[in-house]
C-alpha cells in the first residue's frame, strides 16, 4: 500500500544500470519498482503561449568572491548562497534541484486547487480522479477518526495464514498491493533480448535503508538500529497488538538474516552478474521454501517459463530465513511492513511515527512537510500522468521543445567528435560505440500518447482504498506486458518531475518538462549558460550510455560486450582511477564518498562535462560572443554548470547518501569533474599550487 505507480525512473540505475541526475532523498525502498506506461490515448495540444522568463542566468548574489575560483570553484560560485540559505525545516536539503521541484509542487497544487473549485466534474474524468485522490489524503478529520480501522481486514488476512504455502500466496498478493515482503517480482526488458519482456525479481525486505545499517559498528549505527526497533515497536502499539517490544525484536531478527544475504549496492551494479535466467523449474531449486506455483498464481504471472534472478545469491539465503523463522514470526514480519508502508496514509499518530524515524532521525529533518505538500506528492506518485497533461499545457510551450531538440543534436555531434578524437580507442571500437549513438532516442518533454486511466476508480472518501486499487490497476498492467511488443512510448518519470534519465535497454535519453527551467534551462539566456547547465545533463545522461555499465550494451539495448579486450582494459584503467578519486573525498567527517558505487554516475558528470564543452565551442562556429557581466562566455560556462549544483545537506542526510545514493553530494559534481577537465585550467588560469590544480599524469579523461 505504499505510494504507487513508484518511481522506476529512481531506481532504473538499480533494475537496468541507467541513471538519472538526483535520487529523491524521500525513499527508502529497497526494490525495483515500474511505473507502468499507458494505453495509448493522443497527448493533448500544447499551450503556445511563452512564459516569460525573468530569473538571471547567474545569480551573482550566491557568489563568495573572496574564495579564488581557481582554490574551490563551489564555494565561489555558491559560498554566500550556503552562508546566507537555511534548509527549509521539512527538507533534508536545499538546492537548485530542491527549489525546482518545490516550484513543480506549487504548480500542481494550482492545477489540483482549480480542479477542486470546478463544479460537476465529469464522474471518472481525470479531472475528477486527480481532485479526489488529493481529497482522499488531505481529509486528515477522517482519516485520524479512522485510525487503524482501514488496516483491519488485511492485519486478519495475514493473521489467518495457516502454512508457509499459504505464506507465498500471501508474498503475491503483497506484490499487488505494493507491500514490502522479501523479494520483489517486476516485469521489465531482457537485457539481452530486449525486444521481449520478462519477469524479474530483485531482493527486498529490509526496513532500514541498506543492509549495512544492520552490522556497522559504532554509536550511531547502533543508536539508528535501537530507534528503528522502538518505531516499529510504535507501529505495533499504535495498532493495538500485545507484547509490541516483543513483535519489534522478531521483525528485527528475521530482516538481520535477510541482510547477511543481501548482496551490496555496489555488486548490484554490475549488469552482468545480475543477469541470471532461470527456468521455472530452477526456482524450486534455488530457493525450495518458497512455494512457488502458489506465489505466481496469486501475482497472475503463472504462464511464464523463464525469470531473470538478479541476485541468485540472495535467493538461497532467503529460502534458508523463510524455512528457518516460525510461520507466526512471518506473519509479525508481514504485519509490521504493512503498518510501515500505510502509516503515512492513516492517521497523525502513524504519520508522525514514521516520519519521526524515516525523515528526521534518518535524514534530520525538523518538521514535516505541510498536508498540502503531501498530498500532491501522493497523487504524483499514483496518477501523475494525468496531472502531467495538463502540466505541460500550463508550463511547457513549444519553443522550449524545439530548442532542446537542437541542443541534443549538437551533444550527440560533440559526442561523435569526442569518439573520433580518443587516441586509446581501436577503430573497431569505435565503429560500434559510433552505432550506438546513433541509435539513440531521445524523449524530451512528455509522451507522444498518455496513458488510459479510465478503469481506475478513484474514491474522495477512501485513501487506502485509493491505494490498492491503483496497486493492483498498476500490477495488472504491469503483468499484461509479458508476451507483448516493447512500449517504446512509455516513459518512467512524469512530465512534471525535475529530473533526467537514460534507458540501456531502450537506448534513450528522457528530459522531463519540469526540468526544463531556470537555472537548468533558460529559454532567455546566452548559449553559455544554457549549454554550461541543460547542456551538461544532456551530456550526462549521453554520457551514461558509455559509462561503466551502460557501455555493455550495444545500439539495440542489447546487453553484449562489444569492446575489444584492449579497449575494455584502457577503460577500465581509467576507471580504477576515478574510484579512486572519488575515494578520498569526505563530505562528512568520518563517511567517505564510496567511489564504486558512485562510478556510473561521476563518469556521467565528467562526461557530461566534456560533451556539453564540445557542444558549446560547436555553437560558436568559429565566432567568440562578448562578455557579459565582466565574464567571457567560456567563463560562464563554467559558472553556470557550478550554479546548478548550489546544494546544501544536512549531516544525517549526507551520511545516508554516502552509504545508498549512487550520486556523489553536489559539492564533488563539481569539485570532482573540474580539476579532471583541461579547459576549465586554461579558462580559468588554474596553476600548481592552486587548490583546483590536479596534475596532469593523474586527470582522468574517459570520453
Amino acid at each position: 500500500m505504499k505510494k504507487t505507480p513508484l518511481f522506476y525512473g529512481a531506481v532504473l540505475a538499480l533494475l537496468a544500470g541507467a541513471c538519472s541526475q538526483e535520487t529523491s532523498e524521500q525513499s527508502t525502498a529497497q526494490q525495483p519498482a515500474a511505473e507502468p506506461a499507458a494505453e495509448t490515448a493522443k497527448a493533448a495540444p500544447v499551450s503556445t503561449e511563452v512564459v516569460p522568463d525573468t530569473a538571471p542566468p547567474i545569480d551573482f548574489e550566491g557568489f563568495d568572491e573572496s574564495v579564488r575560483p581557481q582554490d574551490n570553484f563551489f564555494e565561489f560560485v555558491n559560498g554566500k548562497w550556503l552562508a546566507d540559505t537555511d534548509i527549509p525545516g521539512d527538507q533534508a536539503r536545499w538546492g537548485s534541484f530542491l527549489i525546482l521541484r518545490e516550484r513543480s509542487r506549487e504548480a500542481v497544487r494550482d492545477i489540483i486547487e482549480d480542479l477542486a473549485a470546478t463544479e460537476n466534474l465529469e464522474p471518472g474524468s481525470a479531472a475528477q480522479k486527480i481532485r479526489d485522490f488529493y481529497r482522499s489524503y488531505t481529509d486528515i478529520e477522517r482519516r485520524n477518526a479512522l485510525g487503524i480501522d482501514p488496516l483491519k481486514s488485511e492485519l486478519e488476512r495475514i493473521e489467518s495464514i495457516g502454512s508457509k504455502a499459504e505464506l507465498a500466496s500471501y508474498f503475491g498478493r503483497a506484490s499487488r498491493i505494493s507491500v514490502e515482503k522479501p523479494f520483489a517480482l517486476f516485469i521489465n526488458q531482457d537485457a539481452k533480448n530486449p525486444e521481449a519482456y520478462i519477469a524479474q525479481f530483485w531482493q527486498t525486505g529490509l526496513g532500514l535503508p541498506d543492509r549495512d545499517y544492520y552490522f556497522d559498528e559504532g554509536e550511531r549505527p547502533e543508536k539508528l538500529r535501537t530507534e528503528y526497533v522502538a518505531y516499529v515497536t510504535r507501529l505495533f502499539e499504535l495498532a493495538g497488538m500485545d507484547d509490541a517490544a516483543g513483535l519489534a525484536d522478531t521483525v528485527m531478527d528475521i530482516e538481520t538474516q535477510l541482510a547477511e544475504h543481501h548482496w551490496t549496492r555496489v555488486a548490484n551494479r554490475d549488469r552482468e552478474k545480475r543477469y541470471n535466467k532461470v527456468a521455472r523449474a530452477e526456482l524450486a531449486e534455488l530457493a525450495p521454501a518458497v512455494a512457488w506455483d502458489q506465489y505466481l498464481a496469486a501475482t497472475g504471472v503463472h504462464e511464464e517459463d523463464a525469470f531473470i534472478v538478479n541476485q541468485p545469491s540472495y535467493f538461497e539465503g532467503m529460502s534458508q530465513v523463510i524455512e528457518g523463522v516460525s510461520l507466526d514470526g512471518w506473519k509479525t514480519y508481514m504485519k509490521a511492513r504493512l503498518l510501515s508502508d500505510a502509516a503515512p496514509f492513516l492517521s497523525d499518530d502513524f504519520y508522525q511515527a514514521n516520519f519521526e524515524f524515516y525523515s528526521k532521525t534518518l535524514q534530520g529533518r525538523e518538521q514535516p512537510p505541510e498536508l498540502w505538500k503531501r498530498g500532491v506528492d501522493t497523487v504524483n506518485g499514483t496518477v501523475g500522468e494525468l496531472v502531467g497533461q495538463i502540466y505541460v499545457q500550463r508550463h511547457f510551450p513549444p519553443a522550449a521543445k524545439e530548442r532542446m531538440v537542437d541542443l541534443v543534436e549538437n551533444l550527440k555531434k560533440a559526442m561523435a567528435q569526442s569518439i573520433d578524437n580518443l587516441e586509446w580507442m581501436t577503430e573497431e571500437t569505435k565503429t560500434e560505440a559510433h552505432d550506438k549513438l546513433q541509435n539513440f532516442t531521445t524523449k524530451i518533454g512528455y509522451p507522444d500518447e498518455w496513458r488510459d486511466y479510465s478503469a481506475l476508480v478513484i474514491s474522495d472518501d477512501d485513501l487506502l482504498g485509493n491505494l490498492e486499487r491503483v496497486s493492483q490497476f498498476e500490477h495488472e498492467y504491469q503483468i499484461g506486458k509479458l508476451g507483448g511488443p516493447i512500449d517504446r512510448n512509455e516513459w518512467f518519470m512524469n512530465p512534471q518531475t525535475v529530473n533526467a534519465y537514460y534507458n540501456p535497454s531502450m537506448n534513450e535519453i528522457v528530459f522531463p518538462a519540469a526540468i526544463l527551467q531556470p537555472p537548468f534551462f533558460n529559454m532567455n539566456a546566452d548559449d553559455a549558460v544554457n549549454y554550461g547547465a541543460i547542456g551538461a545533463v544532456i551530456g550526462h545522461e549521453i554520457g551514461h550510455g558509455f559509462d561503466d555499465q551502460g557501455r555493455k550494451s550495444d545500439g539495440t539495448g542489447t546487453l553484449r560486450d562489444w569492446w575489444t579486450e584492449e579497449d575494455a582494459a584502457e577503460y577500465q584503467k581509467r576507471a580504477d582511477a576515478l574510484v579512486a578519486q572519488y575515494n578520498q573525498y569526505e563530505p562528512v567527517e568520518g563517511a567517505n564518498i564510496n567511489g564504486e558505487l558512485t562510478l556510473g554516475e561521476n563518469i556521467g558528470d565528467l562526461g557530461g562535462l566534456t560533451i556539453a564543452w564540445r557542444a558549446y565551442q560547436l555553437s560558436k562556429d568559429g565566432d567568440e560572443p562578448a562578455e557579459i557581466d565582466g565574464y567571457t562566455p567560456d567563463q560562464r560556462f563554467f559558472l553556470s554548470f557550478a550554479q546548478i549544483w548550489r546544494n546544501k545537506s544536512r549531516e544525517d542526510y549526507l551520511r545516508q547518501q554516502v552509504k545508498t545514493d549512487p550520486h556523489s553530494p553536489p559539492r564533488y559534481r563539481v569539485l570532482g569533474s573540474l580539476p579532471n577537465f583541461d579547459p576549465f585550467y586554461e579558462v580559468f588560469d588554474v596553476k600548481e599550487g592552486d587548490g583546483m590544480w590536479m596534475p596532469p599524469d593523474q586527470r582522468v579523461s574517459i570520453w
